[in-house]
């Protein structure tokens, strides 16, 4: 690899006479010239005390910054921002997650870009900073690394491993009087223990596992849990990693590829992850140049089987992943079942082949099975077109068997009323719940409805209700729910012509969600339509949704593709 100089950026803002004033603010803090006339890292993190999932950055920022200075460089640390999804859900305050992406890919760019740092390695954990940290370092095009601070421990509940999409599922158990209020509240108290970010192979788990195979985080970092030892250790190794990219000019844009991105897409599928893949990858790769569609998701999918029983639609947490091999084993049984690219680069400067090449088994796991002997034949991950949804919607159909459903629609224009009617009891079996007005700029910040999907499941519900929205899933939604419909309602897409009772039909086999009404009758209907006054007129969300582009885009804020 071409040896480039390890201060190609930090020269311009550091050295010669005119920048003594800069060097003066600096050694204020305790920087020596020593350390100045060395190569400048940023240590991004998003410790925040809102949230379980980023609570341990602090610390692991200092053993990235221990890994630097070993390596010969001069570590500096910046803190941005995060939402928790779990925390927000079900509230006006979850419109300000999917927003949060923006601002922390923003927010980091724009440290780097200002600071002028040489390279970068960032700490992600939540669901939104993990997509966003990928987007700051395609935008500043430097050597950087990417680490995931780790997934929580399972708690306990009643002598079982259990994880917060069972307390989001206890709460509908309990409105419907299965479960007691005591048992409620030992399940709250005791399905969180300690730091980390949810448990199963919910957003930030796939995310995490997707950077590796995507190759912008070292393979195998992303499996420790989060207050294991062996983080620290992925930490100080990331610090060294960093510096040794940088000598060798190895960037981003180096690493990311279309096969690279089908990768990702495959180790997605193949762990029954989150829907929520499809939106952050569509953005990484729009930030990256490279063309990816919202088709190319189904096509690799298709051809992807489920190999990882992790939940929601499996018995195991990302903890039991991580005894049993961790994401080489699952990433070497993909590769030996062809169905990756093997000589796509990872940031370790090795390919993605010798990578999972080095995995070990558990004796006698079965968290990861063979592509020869799979869970399900075919991957988690299905796109939707039709009359609802011309440029799509995503299913995930780990977990569940039901391939169709066909059922009277009950409308809401909120995420709050579909909750009301159903901890209401007026869902019934065979129903399809639609919530809308709920997507990028409808929300605006296209909220998560793991609230109103767990209490449906919840109260028995889940294999004989279907749901469609505008807005998203949580990694944690389990059972035949279709999300990220679009045009969403807000910009006149033909969710927002429909009405109670219409009956709307899911083939996942034949790809299709259509409700039974022709084209001239849904224009009919829209031809009366008027767009709703916006819920913000200033601030981050009324910027937000001016500037949005949709779903099918990877909701990313966009001058040429806002409001579209």
């Amino acid at each position: 690899m071409e040896i480039t100089d390890t201060r190609h950026k930090s020269r311009a803002i550091l050295d010669g006479r005119d920048r003594a004033p800069a060097r003066s603010y600096l050694k204020g803090m305790g920087f020596t010239e020593e350390d100045l006339s060395k190569p400048i890292v940023g240590v991004a993190h998003s410790w925040i005390e809102t949230m379980p999932c980023n609570f341990n950055h602090r610390h692991l920022a200092e053993k990235v910054k221990e890994g630097i200075r070993e390596a010969g460089g001069t570590p500096m640390e910046l803190n941005t921002i995060s939402i928790s999804d779990g925390i927000t859900m079900g509230t006006q305050g979850m419109k300000t997650s999917l927003v949060s992406r923006e601002i922390i890919a923003d927010s980091i760019e724009l440290v780097g870009r200002g600071h002028m740092f040489d390279a970068i390695v960032t700490l992600v954990g939540c669901d939104k900073t993990i997509p966003a940290a990928a987007m700051a370092h395609v935008r500043l095009g430097i050597p950087g690394v990417i680490v995931y601070s780790g997934s929580i421990q399972p708690g306990r509940f009643k002598n079982r491993d259990v994880t917060i999409q069972d307390v989001f599922e206890g709460v509908g158990a309990n409105a419907a009087g299965k479960m007691s209020d005591a048992d409620l509240l030992e399940l709250e108290e005791g399905a969180c223990p300690g730091a980390g970010a949810c448990g199963g192979q919910f957003t930030a788990n796939t995310m995490a596992m997707v950077l590796e195979f995507l190759g912008l985080s070292p393979f195998g970092s992303s499996s420790p849990p989060a207050l294991d030892g062996r983080k620290d250790e992925a930490c100080v190794a990331a610090g060294r990693l960093v510096m040794r990219l940088l000598e060798n000019g190895l960037d981003p844009k180096r690493i990311l590829t279309r096969e690279a991105f089908e990768n990702a897409i495959a180790a997605g599928a193949a762990s029954g992850g989150s829907t929520n893949l499809v939106l952050h990858l569509l953005a990484i790769a729009r930030e990256a140049g490279i063309p990816l569609d919202i088709d190319d998701f189904d096509r690799v999918s298709e051809k992807t089987p489920i190999i990882a029983d992790l939940k929601p639609g499996g018995r195991y947490t990302a903890v039991d992943l991580d005894r049993a091999g961790g994401t080489r084993l699952f990433g070497k049984h993909l590769m030996d079942g062809g169905l990756l690219h093997g000589d796509e680069l990872n940031v370790s400067g090795r390919t993605i082949a010798e990578e999972v090449a080095d995995a070990e088994e558990d004796e006698g796991q079965d968290v990861v099975a063979t592509v020869e002997h799979p869970l399900r034949a075919t991957g988690g991950l299905v796109i939707l077109k039709g009359n609802v949804a011309p440029e799509g919607c995503v299913v995930k159909v780990a977990g569940y068997t039901r391939m169709s459903h066909s059922g009277p629609a009950r409308v809401f224009d909120s995420e709050e009323d579909a909750m009301a009617a159903v901890q209401a009891g007026s869902i019934t079996g065979g129903d399809v719940v639609v919530i809308r007005y709920e997507g990028p700029r409808g929300g605006p910040g296209m909220r998560e409805m793991l609230g109103v999907t767990a209490a449906l499941v919840g109260q028995g519900l889940g294999e004989t209700v279907a749901l469609l929205t505008d807005g998203r899933f949580s990694g944690a939604t389990r059972g035949l729910m279709a999300g990220h419909v679009a045009p969403e309602a807000a910009h006149r897409g033909p969710i927002a012509a429909l009405k109670d009772g219409d009956t709307i039909t899911f083939d996942i086999e034949g790809r299709t969600l259509n409700v039974d009404l022709s084209a001239a009758e849904i224009e009919a209907r829209l031809a009366g339509w008027t767009e709703p006054i916006p819920p913000y007129s200033t601030g981050v969300m009324a910027k937000y949704a001016a500037l949005v582009s949709s779903a099918s885009k990877g909701a990313i804020t966009d001058a040429a593709l806002g409001a579209g």
